[in-house]
């Protein structure tokens, strides 16, 4: 099986490219972030005509999370037990079992700054995440996958001195993600894996991409089940190149 993460930063403009990538790439189970369209919205018709099944949970123009499969979606829930909301619940989380295994997508919230609301409401999306994934590890293999907006390591983030102060990088934040390991979920996209610096994100202006000052904030976590059957974790650069990308790249994993 080959399974996928991608924040495309708007589905809508992201289309042509994200049609394209799936018929080069073919993965079996995909998870988007960052669609910008309400449920009814989201282009299944074009996305099943290349074989997928869709699950899209979206509120307009913000967020945004959907699962495609080749292998069928099962057991669907939109978000999940004791998720905050902000002040309402956001579409951040979507998850279904799709080939014995349970896929979940996952938009975490930017927190802006440390000084903002916004902040606090992300470590508590991160706290409730963790609680909620407990329940579905003990059930069995589970991937959780998306744009976490936490860069787990200094050596995630193109030069730590840059990122002081600022969200993504705080000790809070990357005590949240660590406690999300904790349960029983390993990260598979880390190191070793194929390329240098596995960057993720990188922001569209001054020629970020071009100097590689990027960051890795997208992450593939799953159970040591899963993650033993791994047999190769790559961040796609290829898709961030060219016409109006999205800002970040899909990472590829395949399982045997």
């Amino acid at each position: 099986m080959r399974f996928a993460t991608w924040n495309v930063n708007s589905v809508k403009a992201r289309l042509p490219r994200l049609l394209d990538w799936l018929d080069s790439t073919k993965p079996d189970v995909v998870c988007l972030q960052e669609t910008k369209v309400a449920a009814d919205g989201f282009p299944s018709a074009e996305v099943g005509d290349l074989g997928y099944a869709v699950e899209a949970y979206g509120q307009g123009r913000w967020n945004g999370v959907a699962l495609l499969s080749r292998v069928g979606l099962d057991d669907v829930r939109r978000g999940f037990a004791g998720e905050p909301g902000y002040p309402d619940p956001e579409a951040r989380a979507v998850s279904a079992l799709s080939g014995g295994i349970r896929f979940m997508s996952v938009y975490i919230p930017n927190g802006r700054t440390p000084e903002d609301p916004h902040y606090q409401y992300k470590l508590a999306w991160l706290a409730a995440l963790r609680t909620a994934l407990v329940a579905d590890v003990a059930q069995g293999p589970t991937v959780v996958a998306g744009d976490f907006n936490v860069a787990p390591t200094d050596d995630d983030v193109w030069d730590p001195a840059v990122f002081i102060g600022a969200t993504h990088v705080t000790p809070p934040e990357r005590q949240a993600l660590a406690d999300i390991r904790a349960v029983g979920l390993r990260d598979v996209v880390g190191r070793p894996m194929k390329g240098d610096r596995p960057f993720t994100y990188w922001d569209y202006r001054a020629g970020m991409f071009h100097q590689n000052k990027g960051m890795r904030i997208d992450l593939v976590y799953a159970t040591p089940d899963v993650a033993a059957r791994v047999t190769d974790a790559v961040v796609d650069r290829e898709a961030r190149k060219g016409k109006g990308p999205s800002d970040h790249a899909p990472i590829v994993v395949d399982i045997d």
